[in-house]
């Protein structure tokens, strides 16, 4: 059924696609497993590419009328239509299913791409097989991810295409694409060479060289015209299902900067017997020209340039013919009517055709009393109520010979799939524009993209494609720190702090290392931190257990002599025993230091300080009864002094020397039962390095076992001050006092050295106070001793040493 309504142009493309619905149709009554005693009939408007023209079409289609349908009349009874396929534009689309969708009257499109449509609660009964814009967009930027373009310019056109597009694009693009708009421009619908020139002003001063547009031929077509006056180059175009297969932009005016397009493009199908069915396409001799001329009749003029009877005015005098209707289409074989090499929206066209039929066959399957609808109700085809099919065609599925699934999801889209396109322009001049890969969309695997690499032609010098970011890419070692005020794409590249690592390109953070490791000097990888303690070997660490080695053996050597010497006057006059327990004891402090040397130890930790203390308390407890001992003799020599030595016999003084160490043995032990010392990582002294130190574990006991030894140390050497102007018999009360006077000395200075020196040193501190400490008692006691002994033989009598006693 044809309407009269003129139009300015015939639309041979369109005419095609109408027809390519006529061969569905036909195909399907002619098959006996679909819908069988069910024949398919159809009616078909033209809408001159015009909204109203459009509208009221379908209005006529969905009301019955064959005239345009007025607001005063009304759309009562069963449709005589049940679905319509159409509308090519998104515009119209909206349009007319704002209104059918308040019918619940199906509407398949098989060309409005409008991502808007997909909303189901505006356009309940809106079913497409083409996908949506919001897929396009999504392929768009799978392409622009696969090839690492983040900085890209977007024309669209000033209508819902454009407009929708726009929004899919800004949503879509972030920080999860890793891709920015660098401008977003709305290409004008006339001519406007003054904005025209602005936004190739735009495109030229901008960084980005990809160029995506969504927009009609006849926009593209307009901008390429200023941009051929502009001479502007070096660009890589991304272009939209509208444009991708526009033959007018194809030319060797354009190709120079329109080479190596990417396109989306519709998906191409194969429709076998297509080609049969357009050869028999034939005019309409006996159509009342009162009436208007049918689409057929207007097709068969445009394709011979002739006119059917009456023809215009002036028509013979120019020259023209009249039609015969004998003219054979075959002769037009090389014309665009008949070229179905790169069948797409017919494909689509095809698609919606038997969608429909699908459902219906669906539809008339149903079983009484075992339908989906209230009660368990089928429809009737002869009572059929629009939003019946409507249920039916939201669960369809099928496969088309062409091996293509068709469905619809909950927003009436189909089962979304793109060719990839690129234009190669061939050295002689001619260009190809081939089919280099697809993009879908998988129920199962998300969306999937396949290019043909070898394949695609780049229109650069490189033969390579361009790059096409805001800020190059930030190397391993730092983190992409934003520019203010500009996209997320725009970034400055700020290297890692220490302690931290970035070892991926591009990284919004840097993470930080594991406290055992520390960032390598490049930042891009964790390395083990260096660990410091008191080595042995080191030179710090060989100095120090040298020292302790050879403070032993001065005290093996010393105990050798003073037992080869065991008879003679000055050893005896020394208290023997006392003087072999101070050896011993000093033998003791030197061994201790080595338990400060090596990596802590859990056991090392716990016996370096009680040895120490204990080894030091039995030391000075040696030095304090000798004193005592030392002015007991003195007041014994005076008359009445006599027992005051019964005070001071070899049982007291073992016992005295038993019961002071004893305390200190004590001290430790509840030290180390309540807060055992243990062995530490500290990672606080350096940034670089893991300090191996053994902590304290309690203050107070430290402090108590440092008190407790400074107490008796102070203590002897306040007797042997006393002692000091003694008679020379007595001088060692002098060689005590000053021995006490450099173990004081050296501990006192200990204590701040020790607080203020970090890591290891504190360790060497202390070793070095032990040792120093030790060798101040082993040569202000037992030096002068062994000088006489060793070296003044004749000193060593008895005779010697009483003729002082004489002399002083």
């Amino acid at each position: 059924m044809f309407i009269n309504i003129f139009c300015f142009s015939f639309d041979i493309t369109g005419f095609r696609q109408a027809q390519t619905m006529a061969f569905a149709i036909d195909e399907i009554n002619r098959n006996p497993n679909l819908l069988s005693n069910v024949t398919l009939g159809y009616s078909l408007y033209d809408n001159c590419l015009q909204l109203g023209i459009g509208f009221r079409g379908a209005l006529s289609l969905a009301s019955g009328q064959k005239k345009e349908v007025t607001i005063e009349e009304t759309c009562e009874g069963t449709p005589p239509v049940v679905a319509i396929v159409g509308d090519s534009s998104s515009t119209r689309s909206i349009a007319i299913s704002t209104v059918l969708g308040l019918y619940r009257v199906p509407l398949v499109s098989y060309f409005a791409t409008c991502s808007c449509l997909s909303d189901r609660q505006k356009f309940p009964s809106f079913f497409r097989t083409i996908p949506s814009d919001s897929f396009q967009v999504s392929a768009m930027i799978q392409i622009l991810k696969h090839f690492g373009w983040t900085w890209t310019g977007l024309l669209i056109s000033d209508d819902d295409y454009g407009v929708h597009s726009a929004r899919s694009f800004k949503s879509l693009m972030g920080p999860a694409s890793g891709g920015c708009l660098a401008y977003t421009e709305v290409l004008p619908w006339g001519k406007d060479q003054a904005e025209l020139r602005r936004i190739v002003d735009v495109m030229r001063e901008s960084t980005a060289r990809v160029v995506i547009v969504f927009a009609h031929e006849s926009h593209m077509l307009n901008l390429m015209e200023e941009v051929v006056r502009q001479n502007l180059s070096g660009l890589q175009w991304i272009a939209s299902e509208a444009w991708t297969s526009a033959a007018v932009l194809q030319t060797p005016h354009f190709m120079p900067y329109l080479g190596g397009t990417l396109g989306i493009a519709i998906r191409r199908g194969e429709i076998t017997g297509l080609r049969d069915f357009l050869l028999k396409t034939q005019p309409d001799l006996h159509y009342n020209s009162s009436h208007g001329n049918s689409m057929v009749n207007q097709f068969w003029e445009q394709m011979f340039q002739c006119r059917f009877s009456p023809p215009v005015a002036g028509w013979l005098e120019a020259g023209g013919a009249l039609c015969t209707g004998q003219e054979v289409l075959e002769n037009m074989i090389e014309e665009e009517f008949m070229d179905i090499s790169d069948l797409r929206p017919e494909y689509n066209v095809y698609k919606a055709v038997y969608a429909i039929a699908y459902a219906l066959d669906d539809m008339l399957q149903c079983e009484p009393g075992r339908g989906p609808f209230s009660g368990d109700t089928c429809a009737h085809l002869q009572r059929l109520e629009p939003w019946q099919l409507v249920y039916y065609l939201e669960k369809v599925k099928f496969t088309t010979s062409f091996g293509d699934h068709v469905s619809f999801d909950e927003n009436g889209d189909a089962l979304p799939i793109y060719d990839i396109m690129n234009w190669a322009w061939l050295p002689d001049g001619s260009t190809h524009v081939q089919n280099v890969g697809e993009v879908k969309r998988s129920a199962f695997k998300g969306e999937e993209l396949t290019l043909d690499e070898k394949k695609l032609f780049w229109n650069f010098q490189s033969k390579k494609p361009p790059q096409s970011v805001c800020s190059e890419s930030c190397p391993p070692g730092t983190r992409m720190a934003r520019k203010k005020g500009q996209p997320e794409c725009c970034f400055d590249c700020i290297p890692c702090s220490e302690r931290k690592i970035s070892n991926t390109t591009n990284s919004r953070e840097c993470i930080s290392c594991p406290e055992d490791f520390w960032s390598s000097p490049q930042r891009d990888h964790c390395v083990p931190k260096k660990t410091e303690f008191l080595s042995y070997h080191e030179p710090l660490g060989i100095c120090l257990a040298t020292a302790t080695v050879v403070g032993t053996f001065l005290c093996f050597v010393v105990l050798a002599i003073f037992i080869h010497h065991l008879n003679t006057p000055i050893v005896r006059a020394n208290n023997t025993e006392l003087s072999f327990l101070l050896l011993v004891s000093l033998k003791l402090c030197f061994l201790c230091s080595l338990l400060f040397i090596g990596q802590p130890r859990t056991w090392t930790c716990q016996l370096r300080h009680a040895a120490f203390g204990i080894s030091f308390v039995l030391c000075i407890s040696c030095i304090l009864v000798k004193t005592m001992v030392v002015l007991a003799v003195f007041r014994a020599s005076k008359p009445g002094g006599e027992a005051s030595m019964k005070w001071f016999g070899a049982a007291q003084q073992r016992g005295t020397v038993l019961v002071l160490t004893s305390v200190q043995a004590a001290i430790c032990t509840v030290w180390l039962v309540s807060a055992s010392p243990a062995p530490h990582k500290n990672v606080h002294y350096h940034n670089d390095k893991i300090v191996y130190e053994c902590v304290i574990g309690s203050t107070i006991g430290f402090g108590v076992l440092l008190g407790y030894i400074g107490l008796l140390a102070i203590l002897s050497f306040l007797l042997a001050f006393l002692a000091r102007n003694l008679p020379d018999s007595f001088n060692e009360a002098k060689f005590i006092t000053f021995s006490m006077l450099i173990f004081c000395a050296v501990w006192v200075a200990f204590i701040p050295a020790y607080i203020n020196s970090p890591g290891k040193y504190a360790d060497a501190v202390e070793v070095f106070a032990i040792l120093a400490s030790s060798f101040g008692l082993l040569v202000a006691l037992f030096g002068p001793k062994c000088y006489i002994i060793l070296l003044r033989p004749e000193r060593n009598t008895k005779k010697a040493i009483m003729g002082r006693n004489s002399r002083s």
